[in-house]
């Protein structure tokens, strides 16, 4: 007498192997976990816009290598609620909320000097807060809120804080940026946007900013044994994209979910190129590259202009009052 599985238990069977198919695949398109299994007991790393998305994946996955971490953040509720969270998962109690908002130099000023006073190291510098595809308006300083958040915040925070960094070499910057960058022009003539706007324009100009910015960075570093390394995280579902106009329409949003859910990376998938560049062994004195999916990838022809990256130097220390 021959055994027969009764329809619904083949049913839901069939539906297991469909479900653990789909999780698979979508884990495959996300890439790997970075693997390395680096103890960072003793050394302090700054990650900012820690509190939400890529930036608290971030966090907890140097949390759970037994870092100092410093939660640089805008909104300090959220951050004390990342860091509860993060301090329960990781067993760390050594996570700290300090404000800094990268749209007001004065804040990265104040944070700088709290951190420059208080601080004996700075090993890992992770600029990762970012603005996208918002409507136009301005930082405290009057700079278009992309390119003045994006780049000139980090600028400002990662000049401010070059001396602790060099102090404690060999040292680690990792500028978060993006594949966006690959339509990024650096428009000189209308750098902050006062003639024309356009969201999306204005985030691709941002993050090539950041490409040439990390290329100059490593240029000047050079001998010191501090690195500087950008990185694209990938396509990652996180509040970033909130101001995005699928994000406005709750039918697009009902319908196109799923797809989002389906090849939008996690923000723990988004966090794992940052971990890489910030502790692979691999890349000890690898400076002024561009990685993406844990390898390094190529950046556009405008990223590789070093005219460019000289001017936007030049422009950034004056808008920022470091010259």
């Amino acid at each position: 007498m021959k055994f027969r599985a009764p329809k619904y238990f083949l049913r839901l069977s069939a539906f297991g192997t469909f479900v653990g198919g789909v999780i698979i695949f979508k884990e495959y398109l996300g890439g790997g976990n970075y693997s390395g299994q680096e103890t960072l007991r003793g050394k302090t790393v700054i990650v900012t816009g820690a509190n939400t998305g890529i930036g608290k994946e971030t966090a907890l996955g140097l949390a759970r290598r037994r870092a100092r971490v410093i939660m640089a953040c805008r909104d300090m509720d959220k951050c004390h609620q990342a860091r509860k969270d993060i301090v329960l998962d990781s067993r760390n109690k050594h996570v700290y909320c300090e404000e800094c908002d990268l749209a007001s130099q004065e804040s990265i000023r104040a944070f700088a000097k709290r951190f420059n006073e208080g601080e004996a190291r700075l090993d890992v510098l992770i600029n990762n807060a970012g603005v996208m595809r918002c409507k136009k308006s301005f930082t405290n300083e009057g700079i278009e809120l992309q390119l003045g958040t994006n780049h000139m915040g980090h600028f400002l925070l990662t000049n401010l804080l070059l001396d602790k960094l060099k102090a404690s070499a060999p040292s680690r910057i990792v500028n978060v940026s993006s594949v966006a960058h690959m339509k990024g022009k650096i428009n000189f003539s209308d750098l902050n946007s006062a003639k024309n706007y356009n969201e999306g324009e204005a985030y691709a100009q941002s993050k090539l900013a950041n490409i040439l910015f990390n290329e100059e960075m490593a240029e000047r570093l050079a001998g010191t044994g501090v690195t500087s390394n950008a990185v694209h995280p990938g396509i990652v579902n996180t509040d970033i994209g909130r101001h995005m106009s699928i994000y406005k329409s709750w039918v697009a949003y009902f319908f196109l979910s799923p797809l989002l859910w389906l090849f939008l990376k996690t923000p723990r998938q988004g966090a794992q190129t940052t971990l890489y560049v910030a502790l692979s062994p691999d890349l000890e004195g690898v400076s002024g590259k561009y990685f993406s999916n844990q390898r390094e990838a190529e950046v556009s022809e405008a990223g590789q202009d070093r005219e460019a990256a000289r001017r936007l130097w030049a422009i950034s220390e004056v808008w920022t009052h470091l010259s």
